[in-house]
C-alpha cells in the first residue's frame, strides 16, 4: 500500500510544480513593475518665458483672409475673379524668337475608303501614296512611320510612332495618276 501512497504524493507534487510553472510563465513583467506616477515629484517643463504673448494673439485676431471665398463642400465652380491686378509689360526681347510649337503632323498618304468584313465586323482602311495602295487594319503601320489608331466612317486617325503625335485624315477621292 505504501507504493500506492508514494505514487499519489509524487503525482500531487508534480501537479503543484506544473501549476507553479504555468503561473510564472503567464504573469507579465509589466504588471509586477508598474509604479504609480504620483510617487514622483512634479517637475514643470523648462520654458524660458511662460508669459502669454498677447501681442501675437491680437495680431492673429486682426488677420483678414484675402483669398477666394469658396465653399469647399460645393461642387459648383467658384465665381470669376472680378478685379485682376494690372500686369506689367516687359520690354520686347531682341533676338531669335522661339518656335510657336510643334508643326502639324503631315501624312504623305491619302485615305480614300474602307471595307468592313461581314463575318467579323473588322474594318480595313485604304491609303494611297503616289501609285502605291496600302490596306491596313487598326494597329498596323503605314509607311513604317504611322500607326493606324482608328477607322471612322469618313476619317482615319493615325499616330506617328516616334513622337506620339496624331493626325486625322478625312476621306478623299483618289486622284488618278
Amino acid at each position: 500500500m505504501s507504493s500506492r501512497r508514494n505514487q499519489i504524493i509524487l503525482l500531487a507534487t508534480l501537479v503543484v510544480a506544473f501549476l507553479y510553472i504555468v503561473y510564472r510563465s503567464n504573469r507579465s513583467p509589466e504588471i509586477a513593475s508598474v509604479t504609480s506616477s504620483a510617487d514622483e515629484k512634479f517637475r514643470p517643463i523648462a520654458v524660458e518665458n511662460p508669459a502669454l504673448r498677447l501681442d501675437l494673439l491680437d495680431r492673429l485676431k486682426k488677420l483678414q483672409y484675402q483669398g477666394s471665398h469658396r465653399n469647399i463642400f460645393s461642387a459648383t465652380a467658384p465665381p470669376p475673379i472680378s478685379a485682376v491686378p494690372p500686369v506689367a509689360v516687359a520690354p520686347p526681347v531682341v533676338g531669335p524668337t522661339p518656335p510657336a510649337g510643334p508643326q502639324p503632323l503631315v501624312v504623305p498618304a491619302t485615305f480614300y475608303g474602307y471595307v468592313t468584313d461581314a463575318q467579323t465586323g473588322a474594318r480595313r482602311a485604304f491609303f494611297m501614296e503616289g501609285e502605291n495602295v496600302y490596306v491596313l487594319a487598326v494597329g498596323e503601320v503605314l509607311l513604317g512611320r504611322f500607326r493606324l489608331v482608328q477607322i471612322g466612317n469618313s476619317s482615319a486617325e493615325l499616330e506617328e510612332i516616334s513622337t506620339g503625335r496624331r493626325a486625322t485624315l478625312t476621306m478623299e477621292e483618289p486622284t488618278p495618276s
